[in-house]
């Protein structure tokens, strides 16, 4: 079992910068991939960002490459979403998820936090 607290949302200017973090309980965190989901108002959960185990491999959408950047510290049992240069079409509710399968489909994710809000003013 793995519980996730995501923490770092907040309203930003087009154009800033959030880190967002996510806190995982459990002594099991390191047997899991993890990625970062976003779900803005009336569309579907879309993935973001997903991470390996070890933190060697790591996979974006297309819309975040560059600017998004998604690192974990197993020591510290957390994984992290950097956001640089915020588009307004980037304001979601961020979710960080768990999965022992490294994939890009949230049915794959086993576990999940229970979000936090990215507001983009422009």
């Amino acid at each position: 079992q793995v519980q996730l607290v995501e923490s770092g949302g907040g309203l930003m200017q087009a154009g800033g910068s959030l880190r967002l973090s996510c806190a995982a309980s459990g002594r099991t965190f390191i047997m899991y991939k993890m990625g970062w989901f976003r779900q803005a108002p009336g569309k579907e959960r879309e993935f973001v960002a997903a991470i390996s185990r070890d933190g060697s491999n790591t996979y974006y959408i297309d819309s975040v490459k560059g600017r998004f950047t998604i690192s974990r510290d197993n020591a510290k049992n957390t994984v992290y979403l950097q956001i640089n240069s915020l588009k307004p079409e980037d304001m979601a509710v961020y979710y960080c998820a768990a999965s022992i399968s490294y994939s890009l489909r949230a049915v794959d994710y086993d576990y999940w936090g229970q979000g936090t809000q990215v507001t983009v003013s422009s």
